[in-house]
């Protein structure tokens, strides 16, 4: 499950870019939440009690982390490569495996993963905006925040309604920015991009994902979504021809090790199981 949310988030997010010359990086976010969330409230048809509890203002914080995260995340990758944009932005994910170790080691670790990201902001071969940089870190705090989050959502709501809330939650986060950037540029072509975008960058990941955190726990849900990185530079590579050297792919691939290493070592929490 979290291997394929992983191919599937990237790929759509290389098509994502593609759309940004139309409808821009805040038009875009819009869409995939949007659609995203009809179709699943379609499915999961929360009631609407489940708002009133816990596990509601848990999902509608959620989804404003989901709508910040993707609008940041966006806005730095029409900035900067695919791979590059997900490297930096991965110091969530990593913050989140050494905060919750207690291990000496854990240290070098971070600081193997913050000379991978230096080597990558500071190579010479590719040519990165500042802006695309600090947009990719503010995403990386809010990824922080969703991993912390998802699995608070996963154990207090059932199936995929807590997502389904949430991605609600973030279209209106997210709805200001993008109703403005889509306005007069919508067409049914660009709406059905973006369903597709929406399904393999939103809805089939994110299920799979909160899926998978009931059933493994966090530490081996860290250490495969380390793969992300280089999964990311990949599909840049192959869908919009991004090519980065050497250099990148030796910094991504030590922010890939750091993270795995930091999350094999992070406590060994069973996810919660729903059934």
């Amino acid at each position: 499950m979290v291997l394929g949310g992983i191919v599937s988030v990237q790929i759509g997010s290389s098509f994502a870019k593609g759309l940004f010359a139309q409808a821009g990086p805040g038009g875009v976010v819009f869409l995939r939440l949007v659609l995203a969330a009809v179709l699943l409230l379609l499915v999961a048809r929360p009631a609407l009690r489940l708002l009133r509890g816990v596990g509601g203002r848990q999902a509608i914080t959620f989804g404003v982390c989901l709508g910040g995260m993707n609008w940041s995340f966006y806005e730095a990758l029409a900035r900067i490569p695919l791979g590059v944009a997900v490297t930096i932005e991965f110091v969530g994910p990593l913050g989140v495996a050494v905060a919750t170790s207690r291990r000496r080691g854990d240290v070098a670790l971070a600081g193997l993963a913050a000379a991978g990201i230096i080597l990558l902001t500071r190579s010479g071969s590719v040519d990165l905006d500042p802006v695309g940089i600090v947009l990719a870190l503010v995403a990386g705090g809010f990824w922080a925040a969703y991993i912390l989050l998802s699995a608070r959502v996963g154990a207090s709501l059932p199936g995929s309604a807590g997502l389904a809330i949430a991605l609600l939650a973030g279209s209106l986060v997210t709805a200001p920015v993008g109703v403005t950037s889509l306005w007069g540029s919508l067409t049914w072509g660009l709406l059905l991009a973006g369903a597709g975008v929406a399904l393999l960058s939103s809805a089939i990941p994110y299920s799979l994902e909160l899926e998978a955190l009931r059933r493994i726990p966090t530490s081996l849900f860290g250490v495969l979504m380390s793969l992300e990185p280089a999964m990311a530079a990949l599909a840049g590579w192959v869908v919009l021809d991004e090519r980065l050297g050497a250099r990148q792919w030796l910094a991504i691939s030590l922010v890939v090790v750091a993270s795995a290493m930091a999350a094999l070592r992070a406590p060994q929490a069973a996810a919660p199981h729903l059934d």
